[in-house]
């Protein structure tokens, strides 16, 4: 194979056959393919597209570009959640517990976060001790034993994805839905899992701007994954504004944890039921989503849903006292309020710049080498609807260094504050 003439074809708008994707990435994955090469077709496709079967079949050639986890040790309906991201994401701190006290087995392996806050892994670290790193012996046991577990991504876990995605990311090749799709769905697919239900978002804060574009990307992973005999669903949510009040990783597993006890902000737990409610019917563990609905609202009342959630953290070495008593978790030294400078309505907030704010008092990476500080973060105090006065606080900033005029101007321009009331949209757009 010529690399060269795959990237003339697909710049001329022509299927790649799935002998030559599967040449691609075994090549690429095993450096016998420049970075140049794959940059210049990689561009290709983000200009000419890939069609369902090039689709598919790129996933399935990354999927197998390293190990395949075996769940098959794991009893029953094994059930998966990815996001697509988003600011105050926390969601699989609450929703897994909530399931799994429910019944559902959740073997989940998650990753960290490169951008506004760290991704799961690093928000369960923020627990003194958590370890994320389970061999997959004790992975399978503790999911048989406990019915979930959140763990690390083996290195061997679609190295060609890592390849792909690190090369997409400095040469102007993230915004591609088959790209975004097969990157998605390798992970998930190799991750071992029966049942995935994909929160695919949109907004300001989301790869995906637009709607239509989150409802095409679903619909493109719901394809790829029913032609390997997976049973995917997925929701398409509002990524405006930052989901929750708390962005910061000790700050988020504080509200995970107001969550799962029947505190947490309405938006948030409007997501983590409506996910549940899907996650029991795919895992059979409900007829419809009306008994789901009573079933997690049970382990909430009861307090199985904690329960569960800190039985997890005692299995993963975690410090369970901080989960009893959240104020032991990691703390800044400083928390200043921020006040509204203004009367009205908050008619928008830009959550990409909410949370890149947050990413600069130490809640996120903006390179993989930078250190995230666990205790950092924003909590929000006003959102979108909510009527303020000038002198209102609008969030509370935890930080370990002074904030500079900047970085406070910067906070203040990511609202939108009028005089008129503001009309606010729908959390969940849809559900596929």
């Amino acid at each position: 194979m010529r690399f060269v003439d795959l990237i003339i074809k697909k710049r001329e708008g022509k299927a790649l056959t799935t002998e030559e994707i599967n040449d691609w990435i075994r090549a690429y994955t095993d450096n016998q393919i420049p970075d140049y090469q794959v940059s210049a077709l990689l561009m290709a496709i983000v200009l000419r597209g890939m069609d369902k079967r090039e689709t598919s079949d790129l996933t399935l050639a990354m999927m197998h570009s390293g190990d395949i986890i075996d769940l098959s040790g794991i009893e029953g309906i094994k059930a998966d959640k990815h996001s697509t991201g988003g600011v105050g994401d926390k969601t699989s701190m609450a929703l897994g517990p909530m399931a799994a006290a429910c019944g559902v087995k959740i073997a989940k392996m998650s990753g960290r976060g490169l951008g506004h806050t760290g991704g799961t892994l690093d928000k369960l670290e923020s627990i003194e001790g958590f370890d994320c790193y389970l061999s997959k012996e004790d992975f399978i046991r503790q999911v048989n034993d406990l019915g979930i577990a959140i763990i690390g991504q083996t290195g061997s876990l679609v190295p060609a994805d890592k390849k792909l995605y690190a090369l997409r990311d400095v040469t102007g090749t993230v915004e591609s839905m088959p790209l975004i799709a097969s990157s998605i769905m390798s992970k998930k697919l190799a991750a071992g899992s029966d049942a995935i239900l994909l929160d695919v978002k949109y907004g300001s804060g989301a790869f995906m701007k637009t709607k239509e574009d989150a409802v095409a990307l679903a619909d493109m992973m719901i394809d790829i994954g029913k032609s390997l005999g997976r049973n995917v669903r997925a929701m398409i949510t509002d990524m405006e504004l930052p989901l929750g009040n708390a962005i910061g990783n000790a700050l988020e597993v504080k509200e995970a944890v107001a969550t799962l006890k029947g505190q947490g902000p309405k938006d948030f737990t409007e997501l983590c039921m409506t996910a549940g409610k899907i996650m029991l019917v795919q895992a059979k563990k409900a007829e419809n989503e009306a008994e789901a609905e009573k079933m997690l609202e049970e382990v909430i009342a009861n307090g199985a849903a904690f329960e569960k959630f800190k039985a997890m953290v005692h299995a993963q070495k975690g410090n369970t006292a901080q989960i009893d008593h959240t104020d032991l978790l990691p703390a800044a030294k400083i928390v200043t309020p921020m006040i509204s400078p203004t009367d009205g309505y908050i008619h928008h907030m830009t959550a990409m710049e909410i949370g890149r704010l947050a990413m600069e008092v130490g809640a996120g990476r903006a390179t993989k080498e930078d250190k995230i500080n666990p205790a950092a973060g924003i909590v929000l105090n006003k959102k979108v609807g909510d009527k303020v006065c000038a002198g209102d606080i609008l969030a509370w900033i935890h930080h370990d260094e002074p904030l500079d005029k900047r970085w406070g101007q910067a906070f203040f321009n990511a609202y939108d504050i009028r005089y008129e009331a503001a009309v606010t949209e729908p959390l969940i757009y849809k559900v596929l």
